[in-house]
């Protein structure tokens, strides 16, 4: 029989711990974000419904997309325990130099739809972070710019081939004359995904005021005031190149892109070539013969072809063929430290963040982006350290499986 007693008030006042307020709201909105999925419903309270659909959504049906999202969350890990996991570390070496963390910051183009700051946040985050930075060619801040929010740091530039070529063959010199060290050539763009979402929502770029986005902007007015005295929204390194945003947008995509193109780019580039959207192991193997020096494995976030290939799923088999010549990246589809600690684990050299990045701008500006990469390193940090691991490389397949929910029938 329990003893029973009037409490003292000294004891009651023990168990009363009152947290100080947060004043600043901006700050008090972010810290109560403990994932991405936190900071996606705070970014989709906060932007109007187009701009957050134009981030959020994929192509057609968005099957790629959540297929690549479930695939993550079908793994299974094996930690090895009794292991001293006081410090671990997560410095990854890709192309050649070392990232603090092993995720960068993936292209996305017109940013500063999203969030006013753009590129200049994630540049900026990227750099106190120690991790890279990819610039899209339809970045809204200029390959300089970028350069100045990341003076120090890592930074990437994203190619798409344009119908144009002296436009794609300027962007090359006039990031490789800035300092930038890797370019990814992307080659999963001949045309534009069907952005069904988008054009459901009337969607158009540059944003038009109309009457239903009026009404959509009424509880955001933040986000209007920011888009209409800011500079004005643009694709920041074209702008010397003349046409509309719709123009540039058509130039953009371009069915002939082929090998030639490839040994074009590769005589004018003088940093690192990593070829973005390899979507199969025959693709990779031919890339590797070609002499480039990486791979992304991407079906561009889903937005291109729906149905496309998971990329984690294909990770094991490229690496097993061509990991010893190149440095194979992943994307699409992480929402967590635990997927990039998974990919590692399967022989990922590095991993690229897309909109997880543009969650967290569209949270809270640089700080939200800030935010982004936070959460992902505490995740990243307590899963190595919960499977036993020290550093990246003590990461193997035998920490990982990846479970079967999508059975392929056999081939005719």
């Amino acid at each position: 029989m329990v003893q029973r007693q009037l409490p003292k008030p000294t004891d009651v006042f023990e168990y009363l711990q009152f947290k100080r307020p947060q004043l600043d709201r901006k700050r008090a909105r972010l810290e109560s974000a403990l994932t991405i999925e936190d900071l996606r419903r705070i970014a989709k309270r906060r932007t109007p419904t187009a701009a957050f659909d134009y981030t959020d959504g994929s192509a057609e049906s968005e099957i790629s997309i959540a297929r690549a999202r479930q695939a993550f969350e079908d793994v299974e890990f094996h930690p090895e325990v009794l292991r001293d996991v006081e410090h671990v570390d997560t410095t990854a070496t890709v192309f050649g130099a070392e990232s603090k963390l092993p995720f960068g910051i993936a292209p996305t183009g017109f940013t500063r739809l999203m969030q006013t700051e753009g590129e200049t946040a994630g540049a900026g985050a990227a750099n106190a972070a120690g991790i890279p930075f990819t610039l899209s060619t339809l970045g809204t801040t200029s390959i300089e710019h970028v350069k100045e929010a990341n003076p120090g740091g890592r930074n990437w530039f994203q190619l798409y081939v344009m119908r144009q070529r002296d436009i794609s063959y300027a962007l090359v010199e006039r990031a490789a004359a800035a300092g930038y060290e890797t370019l990814f050539f992307t080659v999963d763009t001949p045309v534009a995904g069907a952005r069904l979402r988008d054009k459901r929502n009337g969607f158009s770029i540059p944003p038009q005021l109309t009457l239903r986005t009026l009404l959509d902007a009424a509880p955001r007015p933040w986000w209007w005031i920011d888009f209409l005295t800011t500079p004005k929204l643009e694709f920041a390194s074209l702008t010397a190149t003349g046409g509309t945003v719709g123009d540039l947008l058509d130039l953009a995509m371009d069915p002939t892109i082929s090998f030639e193109d490839l040994k074009v780019i590769r005589d004018l580039w003088p940093g690192k070539l990593a070829i973005k959207g390899v979507q199969s192991l025959e693709d990779a193997k031919r890339f590797a013969d070609f002499g480039v020096d990486g791979i992304v494995l991407s079906n561009h976030g889903g937005r291109q072809l729906d149905r496309a290939p998971i990329p984690f799923h294909l990770l094991p088999d490229v690496v097993r063929e061509v990991g010893g010549d190149l440095d194979v990246l992943v994307d699409t589809g992480i929402m967590n430290g635990a997927d990039i600690v998974a990919s590692i684990a399967l022989g990922a050299t590095f991993t690229l963040v897309g909109r997880a990045y543009l969650y967290g701008l569209m949270a809270g500006g640089r700080a939200g982006v800030d935010r982004t990469i936070a959460i992902l390193a505490d995740q990243i940090i307590r899963t190595m350290k919960l499977l036993g691991a020290h550093s990246l490389e003590e990461l193997e397949p035998r920490h990982v499986t990846q479970l079967e929910r999508l059975v392929p029938r056999a081939r005719a």
